[in-house]
């Protein structure tokens, strides 16, 4: 049977059949295989031929074919950015190690919060040879006095913001460079570049003697009456005792400035036997100078003893009396305006921004007359009332978390991890500072009370690190030891509460059998963020806290 077999597949095979008829060279170039596999050959070379002939006068990266083009370069661009960044590290390297011309001091951000500093005094002088980590200057920031070292070593070659002179954070103070042939240069500079600050507290600080002056010129006309000489000499040396005389602390403590301690133990000079004329009995640099130069404290009080006896009108001797009660009590002059300092002015912020944290008020009263038995068996021991409330704070505020927790962006709580009780003590110069007992909740009364007594001598010198008095998760407010009943307090900015503690005083109490009783009470008061603080939460603060103050023996477990 003949079988049907495709057109296609006849045509192949009779192709077949016709070339194995042929012989064996013919078969080859029957082959339509083989014409096109020659023809596509010819055709790859004749391309690299062209491409090679084209790129002769070029690079060997650009003469190789495209595939190997895109991968050398890659290995090609890899070495040579090894080669640059081993270069810029060398030169980076090289330009630090060089010398620069002029180098400046700025101001340092010493705390979180401070914006500006404000120049205490300088510790070196223009000309001075300072090396790298030494304290060139006392900046007083917003809450204490710090040393700012110098980052170069060099030689001092001017001073842009002097004494008593106001910032900002990262502004050039002085400036340092290497060789006395640069000084003009950076004298130049920085008298471009000084601040407007400074004279504005200089023309402040310039306005009080005009007052004195007017005082010094008022005896010029008992000068010109018949008494003889002697009376008009003694007038006229009878005002200096008042306006620098020394004035002995009444708690005998000795308080000095910064830069004066450290003038003193350059001296060698012991700070007992000199006589400050600062605020307060405070020592300045200047007292320790006039003391090294031959000078002593009570040289100027001999003045004024001699007065009364040389000068024959009585009338003349209460004048200096009254005067010296003024300076002592250190009363502004009336009518002047006194700059805020750099205390007060963080003071008016913080104050400025509580005003927009919504805040409530709770009291209540506590009765203490178990807490002051204590605190009169701890009293020779060393241990003060602050102590002994921040611990009861402390141990109140482990019972409620909230209350020592923040509300950071007004849209959550942030639960602090420690119990840092804060405890506002008012400054000598005006503002106050709040001194943090860390860990209140957790540390022992003894240990509370010898850090308080350390906290409490370091802030009224202005001697604080930022971190301890900063870190306060809750604020105690006492105005009691002045009499005051009760007060309601200013919540600080980015805590949950602040309390208030009224004076303790006697009270006459009805009893639970109806029986009255003479009982010792104090009114605490409570402000708290109403963001995350609500009344219940403070109402069982307040009265965890009065459980403790009423029962103080657990204030010693």
């Amino acid at each position: 049977e003949e079988r049907r077999v495709p057109r296609g597949m006849d045509r192949l095979n009779d192709m077949n059949s016709n070339r194995k008829a042929l012989p064996i060279s013919a078969r080859r170039h029957a082959n339509p295989l083989r014409y096109f596999t020659v023809g596509a050959t010819a055709l790859f070379l004749l391309v690299l031929a062209i491409n090679v002939g084209s790129a002769s006068s070029t690079p060997l990266a650009r003469r190789a074919p495209a595939s190997i083009a895109s991968a050398r370069p890659m290995f090609v661009r890899s070495s040579s950015a090894l080669r640059s960044s081993r270069q810029g590290l060398r030169y980076a390297q090289m330009n630090r190690m060089a010398p620069r011309a002029i180098k400046d001091i700025f101001m340092p951000a010493l705390s979180s919060t401070m914006t500006e500093g404000k120049i205490v005094s300088w510790l070196k002088s223009p000309g001075e040879r300072v090396a790298k980590g030494e304290s060139v200057a006392i900046v007083e920031s917003d809450k204490a006095d710090m040393d700012v070292e110098a980052f170069d070593e060099g030689i001092l070659a001017t001073i842009v913001v002097p004494e008593g002179g106001i910032t900002g954070v990262g502004q050039a103070i002085a400036y340092l460079v290497d060789e006395e042939s640069e000084i003009e240069k950076a004298k130049a500079q920085g008298g471009s570049a000084a601040p407007a600050a400074p004279a504005a507290a200089a023309a402040t600080t310039e306005a009080p003697p005009a007052p004195a002056a007017t005082t010094e010129a008022a005896p010029a006309p008992v000068a010109a009456s018949p008494p003889p000489p002697q009376a008009t000499a003694t007038v006229a040396a009878a005002p200096a005792p008042v306006v620098a005389a020394p004035q002995p602390r009444a708690d005998g403590r000795v308080v000095a400035s910064p830069l004066a301690k450290a003038r003193a133990k350059e001296l060698g000079i012991d700070l007992s036997i000199v006589g400050g004329t600062g605020p307060n009995g405070r020592i300045n640099v200047a007292d320790v100078e006039r003391v090294a130069s031959g000078g002593s404290a009570p040289a100027a009080p001999a003045q004024v003893q001699a007065a009364p006896v040389i000068s024959a009108p009585k009338p003349a001797a209460p004048k200096p009396a009254v005067v010296a009660d003024v300076e002592e009590l250190d009363l502004p002059a009336r009518g002047s305006v006194v700059p805020f300092t750099t205390l007060q002015s963080a003071v008016s912020k913080n104050m400025l921004a509580s005003l927009d944290v919504p805040e409530f008020y709770v009291q209540t009263t506590i009765k203490t007359d178990r807490l002051d038995e204590m605190y009169q068996a701890l009293k020779p021991k060393g241990v003060a009332m602050s102590p002994l409330l921040a611990k009861a704070v402390g141990l109140a505020l482990a019972r409620n978390p909230v209350m020592y927790a923040s509300c950071p962006d007004g849209n959550s709580i942030k639960y602090n991890e420690h119990v840092n009780v804060a405890v506002a003590v008012a400054m000598p110069d005006g503002g106050l500072i709040t001194p943090v007992l860390a860990d209140a909740d957790s540390t022992d009364v003894p240990s509370l009370a010898a850090s308080w007594k350390d906290l409490l001598g370091r802030a009224r010198s202005k001697q604080l690190k930022p971190e301890e008095y900063s870190s306060g998760t809750f604020t105690i407010s006492n105005l009691g030891m002045f009499g005051v009943d009760s007060f309601k307090p200013i919540l600080p900015p980015g805590t949950a509460a602040i309390m208030s503690v009224g004076a303790s005083k006697p009270v006459v109490a009805a009893q639970a059998d109806g029986s009255f009783k003479v009982e010792k009470e104090m009114t605490i008061g409570l402000a708290a963020d109403h963001r995350i603080v609500y009344g219940a939460h403070a109402a069982e603060f307040l009265r965890d806290l009065k459980e403790i103050i009423e029962n103080p023996v657990q204030l010693l477990v």
